[in-house]
């Protein structure tokens, strides 16, 4: 395993190899003050960002190595006067691991294929492995196990983040609920919901697509939501988008239709009123600050684990 661009790449095992060591981070990150000593890291931002830029700089500073922002707003393949095969070829002679935060899914995966290093996908319009993977580890802490819990996606089921948020789920045996409107704009990518679907088969659990906002996260334990407004979707879109979505934001009464104890997730940034209203985000039931902290945590991870699995470790 050379990079880490979906859900997809990963086993339930490197799932939960790399869970453990994000827990380990995060109790003793003194033990990994050396881990990227002498380590260069290239992060390549096409579209905007406070967690992932922050903490995957934070986090390569903390293991004594050093962190590189690129603006591809500014830059020959932002411009598109250079290919991603040939950036990847050039980073590779500099830095040590590249992480992008991209809008179009085969950008990165052009920069993996010719990279001899390990490339992350920070963000991309098809996944977002990165967050989820930090989503698990919070589910973890505050639960501890994954296998059998119910996860309850509802908003805008055409996401990233919803697309990995099932894949992955499903790869560690947690059954999973989508509610969003019904109608192929607002749903699932249907190749994503096939594939969920194998690993569902594979890992026991079971995945639904409901239009019912109240369907979908009955009993739930983990009720999730993310913004109506993704970062590619035109700001003439948001009045309608928003009168669509409207039954399905996380208030206190939907809350409630979940199990007793369910947490709430949120993988911010959150447009408070819209989709969460701030009872529930800043209730005794949000973990969304936790998840948020444990970006640093797992980013962190995924480094080591990638370069370990480089060096052959």
């Amino acid at each position: 395993m050379k990079d880490l661009l979906s859900i997809t790449d990963l086993t339930p095992a490197r799932i939960h190899s790399i869970l453990a060591l994000g827990l380990d981070l995060k109790r003793d990150p003194a033990k990994y003050r050396d881990a990227m000593r002498d380590r260069t890291l290239v992060m390549l931002f096409e579209k905007p960002s406070l967690r992932t830029r922050v903490s995957f700089e934070a986090g390569t500073t903390q293991m004594g190595g050093h962190a590189i922002y690129y603006d591809l707003g500014t830059s020959p393949l932002g411009k598109g006067k250079e290919s991603p095969e040939d950036t990847a070829r050039v980073l590779s002679r500099y830095a040590d691991v590249i992480m992008a935060r991209l809008f179009e899914h085969g950008t990165i995966v052009a920069l993996a294929r010719h990279a001899t290093v390990p490339v992350i996908n920070g963000l991309t319009n098809d996944e977002h492995p990165t967050q989820i993977l930090a989503d698990l580890m919070t589910i973890l802490e505050r639960k501890g196990r994954l296998q059998g819990l119910t996860l309850s996606y509802v908003g805008d089921g055409l996401n990233n983040v919803t697309h990995s948020l099932m894949l992955a789920a499903a790869k560690v045996g947690m059954n999973v609920r989508v509610g969003c409107p019904d109608d192929p704009a607002y749903r699932p990518d249907p190749a994503v919901v096939r594939r969920t679907a194998l690993c569902a088969g594979k890992s026991g659990s079971a995945v639904e697509i409901t239009a019912g906002p109240a369907a979908a996260v009955k009993g739930a334990d983990v009720v999730y939501t993310d913004s109506w407004m993704s970062y590619h979707i035109p700001e003439e879109q948001m009045a309608g988008r928003k009168a669509r979505f409207a039954p399905f934001q996380v208030n206190a009464a939907l809350m409630k239709r979940a199990r007793r104890g369910a947490i709430f997730m949120h993988c911010l940034p959150a447009v408070r009123g819209c989709e969460v209203t701030d009872e529930v985000i800043d209730g005794p039931q949000s973990v969304v600050f936790d998840e948020a902290e444990n970006r640093l945590h797992i980013h962190k991870a995924i480094m080591l684990h990638l370069l370990r699995e480089q060096a052959g470790a």
